[in-house]
């Protein structure tokens, strides 16, 4: 259940693109076309499935304060919370090199039409995001941090193959002059944002569904323990009045 909700929650709640704004140079510049945006897309999946699990292995074994304490009692002082940035920065680096060798391998007429956006996912802050976001939010298990970078890679690609599809739409529909190009991809963006907002609700409804169940039945415990009390002070008025 904990894996499917921070999936879900990956997803559509903390959408990278929609909850947070980041990845959008390639956002905006790789959809123009959707078979761009889902090789793009799938090429993101894959370098957050592979980088968010490693990376979370060097910060939990490496770069938390403590973490080499695995390597004897001397080294349980040490702090290499400071190389966080480079090593995530090289893990990315390394991924990233993998999936251009293997686009441009088996599939170069891809590799051509991502141009300069495929090596550029090495600086592309989503990327960077994702392990950074496991970071903060302290994801406990090596398994949540695979489904915590593949459920926002996916999250990355639908925003992207949804922009790409409307784009590629509005090109036969009479968008004023003023709007043309960039301006209505804004627009569109910040509409698809709202609604994704939307989702939100998905967790937070359940919980204060719960609040709600839970509140009588705390109240009921309190009214049986005061009724408790006024029995048990009734009793000792009893027992002091006999043996009086």
């Amino acid at each position: 259940m904990e894996h499917l909700e921070l999936f879900f929650k990956s997803i559509f709640i903390d959408n990278m693109v929609f909850a947070t704004f980041l990845g959008m140079c390639s956002y905006l510049a790789v959809s123009k076309k959707v078979t761009t945006a889902v090789g793009l897309g799938a090429a993101v999946i894959f370098v957050l499935a592979v980088t968010v699990p490693i990376n979370w292995l060097l910060d939990q074994y490496l770069l938390q304060p403590g973490a080499l304490s695995w390597l004897g009692e001397e080294y349980a002082d040490y702090d290499l919370s400071f190389l966080s940035f480079i090593m995530f920065i090289a893990t990315i680096a390394t991924m990233v090199q993998l999936v251009e060798i293997i686009v441009e391998k088996f599939a170069p007429a891809l590799y051509n039409s991502l141009g300069i956006f495929l090596p550029l996912i090495a600086v592309n802050c989503a990327i960077l995001g994702g392990s950074l976001f496991m970071q903060s939010r302290e994801i406990p298990t090596l398994g949540l941090s695979l489904t915590y970078g593949v459920g926002s890679g996916i999250g990355w690609f639908l925003a992207i193959l949804a922009i790409a599809a409307i784009r590629e739409k509005i090109r036969y529909s009479s968008v004023p002059p003023a709007l043309r190009g960039l301006g209505i991809t804004f627009i569109i963006t910040g509409l698809m944002a709202i609604g994704f907002m939307s989702f939100g609700g998905m967790l937070t409804g359940g919980d204060d569904e719960a609040k709600k169940e839970e509140a009588p039945k705390a109240e009921i415990k309190i009214e049986k323990k005061e009724a408790v009390k006024e029995d048990a002070e009734k009793l000792a008025d009893n027992t002091k009045k006999i043996t009086e």
